[in-house]
């Protein structure tokens, strides 16, 4: 049950980072009112880094902005680290597909 949970939290947050993203970057076209760069960064950290990342291939948005770029990066390091650590040290026999 719980994995469930998680995996809809997962889909849930990549989907709206996807989203915040493009608008912000629909936003930054038509010159309006943006989304925080800090907002951004959370919304990547709270687990929407796949959704934020693919939402930055598609629309091209910050993708020329170094020190975004590099936020971006370690975040997902953080979060590949938690996930290896995951399967590895904490449930090593799902990591091989042993139940």
């Amino acid at each position: 049950m719980i994995q469930k949970a998680i995996a809809l939290y997962l889909l849930l947050i990549n989907f709206m980072a996807f989203v915040i993203y493009a608008f912000d970057k629909y936003r930054a076209i038509k010159k309006g009112y943006r989304i925080s760069e800090k907002t951004l960064h959370l919304y990547a950290l709270l687990g929407g880094f796949l959704g934020a990342s693919l939402s930055m291939a598609l629309f091209r948005h910050k993708v020329s902005k170094p020190s975004f770029l590099i936020k971006h990066i370690v975040i997902i390091l953080v979060w590949i680290i938690a996930i290896l650590y995951y399967f590895i040290e904490i449930n090593p026999l799902n990591f091989v597909g042993v139940s």
